[in-house]
């Protein structure tokens, strides 16, 4: 049964991969919510209430429980609303290797990203970070071939924690390549992940979930200048 949207408020940022997490797990599930946009220059007394430790986003809040960290609140979801489809897997060993690869994700993955948009249009830069994206993507591409077992998602036939993690970056993979002129996720190279990537996107639940790509670009591009501003201004 759905919750009421006057139960479950969800605190973030249009563009963040983290709390479009938030988004698909709550839209898998078919439960409303309120979505509330927060200001991070000026960040809402509900926020730093509901987040006090990291002040971040995103936040759920259920009722007036509030519950902080992107994977951690997919997890809360598939856990409460334990309706199918299930995000997480059933059994243990495969809910460890799936958390495996989330935290893989937000540690080497989103470094690698960031670095890379941080770098401007120095190539020089920018050079080892694509070079750390693409052993990324090599390890990703043999792990797919081992957890999919030919289905089209980590997940097996259906979205789960592992897609929703990795699936959240892919915005951000598509401003990337508008802003460098080339491909990162390159068919030729990466043919299992360019072909889950086309499912992902896909997917009528996602599809309505991810961030528009021209908005981010110029997102992004408003952000290389703001950190290029600042290191100047560091000088």
């Amino acid at each position: 049964m759905a919750a009421k949207s006057s139960d479950l408020k969800l605190l973030g940022r249009w563009f963040t991969p983290f709390v479009t997490r938030a988004k698909i797990a709550l839209n898998i599930k078919g439960l409303e919510y309120e979505n509330i946009e927060e200001d991070l220059d000026s960040k809402s007394d509900l926020l730093l209430r509901s987040n006090p430790v990291y002040k971040k986003v995103p936040v759920l809040i259920h009722g007036e429980k509030s519950i902080c960290e992107s994977s951690i609140i997919v997890e809360y979801i598939d856990e409460v609303w334990s309706n199918a489809p299930s995000i997480l897997p059933q059994h243990a060993y495969d809910r460890a290797i799936a958390r495996f690869w989330v935290s893989y994700f937000d540690e080497k993955l989103f470094a690698c990203m960031k670095n890379i948009l941080a770098g401007g249009e120095d190539e020089k830069q920018k050079k080892p970070h694509f070079e750390q994206l693409e052993e990324v993507f090599v390890r990703l591409e043999e792990a797919f071939n081992q957890c999919s077992d030919g289905k089209p998602f980590f997940g097996g036939n259906n979205v789960g924690f592992i897609d929703i993690t990795f699936g959240s970056f892919l915005p951000f993979m598509r401003v990337i390549e508008e802003l460098n002129g080339k491909k990162v996720l390159v068919g030729d190279k990466f043919p299992a992940l360019a072909n889950w990537a086309a499912n992902f996107a896909a997917d009528s639940i996602v599809s309505k979930t991810l961030p528009d790509i021209d908005k981010l670009v110029l997102f992004a591009k408003a952000l290389q200048q703001k950190w290029a501003a600042a290191k100047v201004a560091a000088k």
